[in-house]
């Protein structure tokens, strides 16, 4: 096993309540933003949480990872679903990265003439 991703999900939510009270504005506006995105309709559930998850780990978020793999999961996902979902974001990341080595490749290039 990797991680203990239960005992992660427990210490992110047991730890989140120092941030909160540091910071209560920001996490009130965190909590608005994901009230607001569960609120809404188009999506069910389901398709919200295989989204959050292939984007938790092109994030590389071990806490959104816990926290949507939980989620997922109670919202009905299979396995293969989720297997689905983060071959995308497999398939992302090297799209990705080839995005970014063009990128890379040319900011190289345009040093040249900086001497």
């Amino acid at each position: 096993m990797l991680n203990n991703w239960v005992d992660t999900l427990s210490n992110l939510r047991k730890s989140a309540g120092l941030l909160a009270k540091a910071n209560p504005k920001v996490v009130t506006a965190y909590r608005g933003l994901n009230e607001a995105q569960a609120a809404a309709t188009t999506l069910d559930a389901k398709t919200r949480e295989l989204i959050s998850l292939a984007v938790a780990v092109t994030t590389r978020c071990d806490g959104c990872i816990s926290s949507h793999a939980a989620a997922a999961r109670q919202a009905g996902a299979t396995q293969q679903e989720v297997a689905e979902a983060l071959g995308t974001a497999i398939a992302l990341n090297a799209g990705a990265a080839y995005v970014y080595s063009v990128r890379a490749l040319e900011a190289f290039d345009q040093m040249e003439s900086q001497g």
